[in-house]
């Protein structure tokens, strides 16, 4: 007779699949340091960290958490963790300067010892070519907005694949091409702080098509390596009452579609094959007429994937109203718990917004790449940092991970946000993400008892394999 399991931990962790990925993520620019080091030249981030009123405390990532020298120790971390899984992101600055001409070897080969260092330590490697660092000298003939730039990224990405991809377990073109294409270009509040809704769209799309023609550069390459690319999905509601049925809902209904048009389906419809969608074409023609979008485009756009990455933190709830820089639009909270980023906890909403992609979208293994919160953490009088809240965080959103595995959503993989404190782009240092904490002034790791709660899960979800 079978024992009956009681642990929650062990619940939870027998819950998930047996070949289920447990990683925790990065990126470069917020955890790397060494901007001038080997060969590497600015990105967009450097020019834009240096600029006063950017970043809170004119922070920068000239040094972060300095992982470039660390990076042996900080692997050893990882397996003390018992993390299956690392998703790391290439500086295209470092590995091929000013974003075209010949590969820099002294930076290639930093992360071509990562991987191999990750390998040895039994964790699968998994890189994303483009978390935001565009080469500054791209930005400077015009960066995303210019169609050669997806030209230049389809370049960079075969000469990575080439190198690295027969060795790697993942491998995303794009980190979250929302932000970099309207927090970057439309909105100015990241890098390279461009304020043009017309080059925001533009942006958006040259990055799409760079994700295609990078596809293509990748299969040439190393047609094992498993391909995909990660967007940031908000599960969109309307801010009512349940169940309310007013004769204004009419307008909140569009005020929902509008954001989730812009958020989700401009990203998903034209990676799925089914170009930009209709009415978010017809939503943003006062903006731009999208005479960038050439014949054959959205085809390259929908190259084959092997897995989608889906990165949530939380809701948006949405009214019609005025509301500064959007169509009318307002975006309000629920009372809910926040983390230090001001953003509800919703661990339902990652429910639903995987459940949608499975619904709505051809069947693709999912990874959750980035799911975390940022709290405002503090290091005890013995040495330990308590962050019970995080803890709760990873718990509930886990436990939504399994009611989809148990529902029958494909969902293959979960990566915590973040591996360690970092820069945390246009809040610096002042935002706290990782399961380990970092002393900026000493550089020292304390692993949070978020890492140990996870760590344990970990180890749970390992034995259950061993016993079954």
């Amino acid at each position: 007779m079978t024992d009956v399991v009681t642990d929650p931990l062990t619940t939870l962790a027998a819950s998930f699949p047996s070949d289920f990925v447990f990683g925790a993520a990065t990126a470069a620019y917020q955890i790397e340091g060494a901007i001038a080091e080997d060969g590497r030249t600015p990105s967009i981030w450097d020019t834009f960290a240096a600029q006063p009123g950017r970043v809170v405390n004119g922070d920068t990532g000239e040094v972060a958490v300095d992982h470039y020298h660390r990076m042996p120790s900080d692997v050893e971390l990882m397996s003390d963790l018992g993390l299956g899984a690392y998703r790391f992101s290439i500086s295209w600055p470092r590995v091929q300067p000013g974003g075209s001409g010949p590969v820099n070897a002294p930076g290639l080969a930093f992360y071509d010892r990562l991987v191999d260092t990750l390998l040895d330590r039994g964790i699968a490697p998994w890189a994303t070519l483009y978390h935001w660092d565009l080469p500054l000298e791209l930005e400077q003939a015009g960066g995303w907005p210019e169609r050669d730039t997806a030209a230049r990224f389809a370049e960079y990405a075969g000469t990575v694949a080439e190198a690295l991809g027969d060795r790697l377990h993942g491998l995303i073109t794009l980190n979250e091409p929302w932000c970099s294409a309207f927090l970057g270009y439309g909105n100015g509040i990241h890098a390279p702080g461009r304020t043009d809704g017309a080059a925001s769209l533009a942006a958006a799309h040259h990055l799409l098509l760079g994700h295609g023609l990078a596809a293509q550069a990748i299969r040439a390459a190393s047609p094992t390596t498993p391909l995909g690319i990660t967007l940031n999905l908000y599960p969109t509601s309307p801010a009512l009452p349940e169940g309310y049925d007013g004769p204004d809902r009419a307008a909140y209904d569009d005020a929902v579609r509008r954001v989730d048009g812009i958020s989700n389906r401009w990203f998903l419809d034209p990676v799925f094959g089914r170009g930009y969608p209709a009415d978010v074409v017809e939503d943003v023609r006062t903006t731009s007429a999208l005479e960038f979008v050439q014949d054959g485009d959205t085809d390259v756009i929908a190259a084959p994937l092997d897995f989608l990455g889906i990165n949530y933190y939380t809701r948006h709830m949405v009214a019609p109203g005025a509301y500064p820089g959007t169509a009318s639009v307002e975006f309000r909270k629920r009372g809910l718990p926040t983390t230090a980023m001001g953003w509800e906890v919703d661990p339902q909403g990652l429910y639903d917004v995987l459940r949608r992609v499975h619904d709505d979208y051809p069947e693709t293994p999912i990874y959750v790449t980035e799911n975390g919160a940022a709290y405002d953490d503090v290091v005890s009088v013995g040495g330990q940092v308590h962050d019970p809240e995080r803890v709760a965080y990873l718990q509930g959103h886990l436990e939504a991970m399994a009611r989809l595995a148990a529902d029958g959503v494909p969902v293959a993989g979960y990566f915590a946000w973040s591996l360690m404190d970092n820069f945390e782009w246009a809040e610096g240092y002042a935002k706290r993400f990782g399961l380990v904490h970092v002393d900026y002034a000493t550089q020292a790791r304390t692993p949070k008892d978020s890492a140990h709660w996870y760590s344990a899960l970990l180890a749970a979800h390992r034995d259950g394999i061993l016993d079954a």
